[in-house]
């Protein structure tokens, strides 16, 4: 318990750590904290007796978190392809310890989903490099599915994860699509992706722990106490 809570802890300050580099312009900062953030989190997922499909998720997101402090188109594809695998991984991850029937009740929020994805990439294919727009409208399609899968299958903090990684990922499309930008707009897609990985933690737990007859093989995923 006490070292769960210490790499919660060592998370929350990296990523306090890191948004202060970002907001301070503080380059060397950013480097050294975000490459910290995922292991961090998926360290203290471990020890909470994840599933191993949101670990892996986790570290698919390390590996993008790394590879996009490149700014080279080839790093950024790579990064795109890894985060990608991640979201493959929490798609899993929903459909094997997720609510089975809740997709039914949801209609509203598919279409929902369904509306932004589309305006969103109306909006910016204009303005996408041409050998970018076919990764981008597939890896959103993706992150959108991921997205709308966490709110149904896992419930409002995880959904509300999946949120807030589509508005981060949106506001890095923004920005390679050559739109206005707001000041320091890294530490405005650093805060809401930290957010959205955290809560998607905390909402796949939090939803094992409320709803043990979902988890299928409930006693391979969790430690006895």
């Amino acid at each position: 318990m006490r070292l769960r809570r210490a790499l919660l802890g060592a998370f929350a300050l990296a990523a306090l750590a890191d948004l202060a580099s970002l907001a301070a312009g503080h380059d060397a900062g950013h480097l050294v904290a975000k490459p910290l953030l995922m292991p961090l989190l998926a360290a203290h997922a471990v020890l909470s007796g994840a599933p191993r499909l949101l670990v892996a998720a986790l570290l698919c997101g390390w590996g993008g978190d790394v590879l996009l402090l490149s700014d080279a188109e080839p790093a950024f594809l790579a990064g795109m392809a890894s985060f990608a695998a991640g979201h493959v991984c929490y798609l899993l991850l929903f459909r094997a310890y997720g609510r089975q029937d809740a997709d039914a009740h949801h209609s509203h929020l598919l279409a929902g989903y369904g509306v932004v994805l589309t305006a969103t990439l109306a909006a910016l294919w204009p303005g996408l490099p041409a050998d970018l727009r076919v990764p981008v409208a597939g890896y959103s399609l993706l992150l959108t599915a991921m997205a709308y899968r966490a709110g149904t299958r896992f419930g409002r903090t995880a959904g509300a994860g999946g949120a807030l990684f589509v508005l981060s990922d949106t506001l890095i499309a923004t920005g390679v699509a050559d739109w206005p930008q707001p000041p320091r707009p890294d530490l405005w897609i650093m805060l809401t992706y930290i957010a959205a990985q955290y809560l998607l933690v905390t909402g796949t737990l939090k939803a094992l722990d409320a709803h043990p007859v979902t988890a299928r093989s409930r006693a391979e995923v969790r430690p006895a106490p």
